[in-house]
């Protein structure tokens, strides 16, 4: 049974629903509403009047949240911050980005592209939609198919908290082993999660990295350790060290480039530096840990030369 409210005598829900629908970048039309709460066009501007001077009494600069209103459409519409709402255009971009990195489940990719197309203005809302249907509607995740989410958040508990944890690996071979490790970062690369991290009893620290979807069993120990690295550069210098994902010291390399992208080069290795050119020639310095800068190298085929 539906029951129907008598906006005339009911201002608190009028002046709610028309802020609600401000906020989702609707257009506001006096006439409209009239019409539809059954007031008149006078109690209409009187309410816009309202929520012009709630604004301004809960923000602190003209910068903020504003009413407008446009002479070429005859009717309200809400200026927003910048930082309080993505564009139409950051939301696409994003979408994108989530679609192309395949590192979700379908279930909880969906949720994410719902939330953020949920940012976007009822009126751009489809056009955004489509933009990205075919490629939601065909993604297909990774082989392994997990909920990652909450699994991320729960290490990034721990991270914070210098808190050694406890967990069953499953390696490439399908061997396992339970692990008792001092968690670093977590980082993203070519298509997986990976926790960096230091064995607890190993006798020299060296960052592992572990695949977050072959994690099993993961248990919080209560013991807590201090963050040496820390000592020696920022969290933001160790992570481009670590691009490769291989576990492994610390290597500088010195090498030559002659093919046609200097500038994929130094995409891909964040910390190198050219140090000399000469004829086409590029002579390239850079840090990474662990063997995977050495292969990276290699499939560069005769555009590198290793010095």
């Amino acid at each position: 049974m539906n029951i129907l409210i008598d906006y005339k005598g009911n201002k608190s829900f009028r002046l709610l629903s028309m802020y609600e629908r401000l906020n989702k970048g609707e257009m506001l039309y006096k006439e409209v509403l009239a019409n539809n709460y059954g007031v008149s066009y006078k109690t209409v501007q009187r309410d816009i009047d309202d929520l012009r001077t709630y604004l301004t009494e809960t923000h602190y600069s003209e910068q903020d949240d504003v009413i407008k209103y446009d002479k070429s459409k005859n009717g309200y519409f809400l200026v927003r911050v910048e930082r309080e709402l993505l564009t139409n255009e950051e939301v696409m971009a994003i979408c994108k980005i989530l679609l192309e990195s395949r590192a979700f489940c379908k279930a909880e990719l969906n949720g994410m592209i719902g939330k953020l197309l949920a940012q976007v203005a009822p009126n751009d809302r489809k056009k955004v939609e489509n933009m990205i249907k075919s490629e939601q509607y065909h993604y297909v995740p990774l082989r392994h198919n997990k909920p990652l989410l909450q699994f991320l958040w729960d290490l990034s508990q721990y991270i914070q908290q210098n808190e050694v944890i406890l967990f069953q690996y499953t390696r490439q071979d399908g061997g396992e082993k339970e692990r008792a490790v001092k968690p670093l970062a977590i980082m993203f690369s070519e298509y997986y999660f990976y926790l960096v991290a230091f064995i607890e009893d190993a006798t020299k620290e060296i960052p592992i990295t572990f695949r977050i979807d072959r994690i099993q069993q993961l248990k919080p120990t209560g013991r807590h350790y201090r963050v040496p690295y820390k000592d020696k550069f920022s969290e933001g210098e160790f992570r481009k060290r670590i691009q490769f994902m291989y576990s492994g010291e610390l290597k500088r390399v010195k090498f030559e480039y002659s093919g046609p992208s200097i500038e994929a080069v130094l995409d891909r290795l964040p910390t190198a530096e050219i140090i000399h050119y000469e004829a086409g020639v590029y002579t390239i310095r850079a840090e990474a840990y662990g063997k995977g800068i050495d292969m990276w190298l290699r499939s560069q085929g005769e555009y590198v030369k290793i010095l």
